[in-house]
């Protein structure tokens, strides 16, 4: 899978995590910005949207779905992937009421992150406000 250089944001506050997800996307073919807070995140698409964003739910401060509610407050169409490690059905309720199609589960496969990468690219959410 070869991407067309679009711009791929990784948001986890575990450095392994962010270099081994970076890693897979480049290889790709992909741009990669990454993150290891919300805070940095969210200054960052002040001044650059990314093509699509892969957050991790569990961080400190502003977890992934807070990073999502306020993206949607800003009017920001992005769209995003959260990862977590927790199997916690609720997550994925909560996620759906933000908009959020993917939640994927760790440990997954480069293969299935590509895949919702690319699915998420393909079907970009609406910006809001729009007709």
């Amino acid at each position: 899978m070869v991407s067309d250089g679009s711009i791929i944001a990784v948001v986890d506050d575990e450095w392994s995590v962010r270099t081994m997800l970076g890693r897979v996307l480049r290889l790709a073919g992909y741009r990669v910005a990454a993150f290891s807070c919300g805070e940095d995140f969210m200054t960052s698409v002040a001044t650059r949207l990314p093509d699509c964003a892969i957050v991790d739910i569990h961080m400190p401060r502003m977890s992934g779905l807070d990073v999502q509610a306020r993206l949607i407050g800003a009017k920001l169409s992005v769209p995003v992937i959260l990862i977590t490690a927790s199997d916690d059905a609720t997550l994925d309720a909560a996620a759906r009421q933000l908009n959020v199609s993917r939640v994927l589960r760790k440990p997954f496969s480069g293969d299935e992150l590509l895949a919702a990468v690319s699915a998420e690219l393909a079907n970009p959410p609406l910006a809001s406000g729009s007709t």
